[in-house]
């Protein structure tokens, strides 16, 4: 038992992208049972398991902040692991997406706020160490760094609900602008330097998530009215998600990891765009391919939460070698 405690010094914050990408589940599962009600349960189970999945999270890593303060230090400076750290904001933003859909407003508020101020501090943390560092190479840059600007993009989807259009219009522009600078380094990157670590490839997945969640939120902050800049956001998200479908098979050779999750939450934020898609543009066609996404999704959830059982027991995870 005493040894299983000091793996927690350990403990990954990339283990919240379970909770974004099981949240992501859960909110897909509320948007399809706004056209099916007889899915409704499926929705409220799904965000149930996932709260207390969140809980358990928060204890095992509030544990390693009080108990190993350094190496939460170490992680936060870490080239590549200080982009992780921000799944826990993000995580607190999604539920507070969740409980505002289900009917909790107060909890929703209350959830939000805490993950705006934390999203935000960990973004200028973040943007602190890209512009005063000096560790980081080209090689360092992946696309985990779309996770802390990710982020920013997604509080304004029930920001609007909880504080002044202007606050959301304050993250929103932070997300988009800092999303096509970092597109701009990631393909750069890609192309002419050194090929991804194995373990972070699946990270590829990331690239569809912000015009995704751009597209979300940008109709929470136009009173869901689509328009052109709207249909660019979902149909860059659309062709994203084509491209990830295509390289398919590069993915399905790799050794299970924590990145693997990294499939998870940027396919949820494609299904839920094409569930609002097919809400304000009036077609089924949106419907069948949030549906399509959103099976798919599920399928991999399950296969991720059993991998990541098994990994977790043969304490193959928490360990130095991560």
């Amino acid at each position: 038992m005493m040894e299983r405690l000091k793996n927690i010094a350990y403990f990954p914050a990339s283990f919240f992208g379970m909770i974004m990408g099981l949240t992501g589940l859960s909110i897909a599962f509320i948007n399809l049972a706004e056209v099916y009600e007889t899915t409704a349960l499926l929705s409220k189970i799904s965000i149930a398991l996932t709260l207390i999945l969140m809980l358990i999270l928060l204890a095992m890593y509030s544990y390693k902040i009080i108990r190993f303060p350094k190496e939460v230090i170490a992680e936060l400076k870490h080239p590549i692991k200080m982009n992780f750290v921000p799944a826990i904001s993000i995580s607190l933003l999604l539920l507070s997406i969740a409980f505002y859909a289900l009917g909790y407003i107060a909890i929703s508020k209350y959830t939000w706020t805490v993950g705006a101020v934390l999203q935000l501090s960990l973004t200028y943390w973040v943007l602190y160490n890209w512009v005063h560092h000096d560790f980081f190479t080209p090689e360092h840059s992946n696309p985990a760094w779309f996770i802390p600007i990710v982020g920013n993009i997604i509080v304004p989807i029930v920001g609007v609900h909880h504080a002044p259009a202007e606050l959301s219009w304050f993250f929103f522009s932070i997300g988009l602008i800092f999303w096509i600078v970092v597109k701009s380094i990631l393909v750069n990157r890609i192309i002419f330097h050194t090929p991804l670590q194995e373990r972070l490839i699946p990270t590829l997945f990331i690239f569809i998530a912000p015009p995704a969640v751009g597209f979300i939120s940008y109709l929470a902050l136009n009173n869901h009215e689509l328009n052109q800049f709207g249909m660019v956001l979902y149909f860059f998200g659309l062709a994203m998600t084509l491209l990830m479908m295509v390289s398919i098979g590069k993915f399905m050779k790799l050794s299970f990891a924590l990145s693997w999750w990294a499939f998870t939450f940027p396919l949820a934020a494609m299904a839920i765009a094409s569930y609002k898609m097919s809400q304000v543009a009036h077609s089924d066609f949106y419907l069948y391919i949030a549906i399509g996404i959103h099976a798919v999704l599920f399928i991999l959830i399950l296969n991720f939460l059993a991998k990541t059982a098994k990994a977790v027991y043969l304490q193959q995870i928490c360990n130095d070698k991560h």
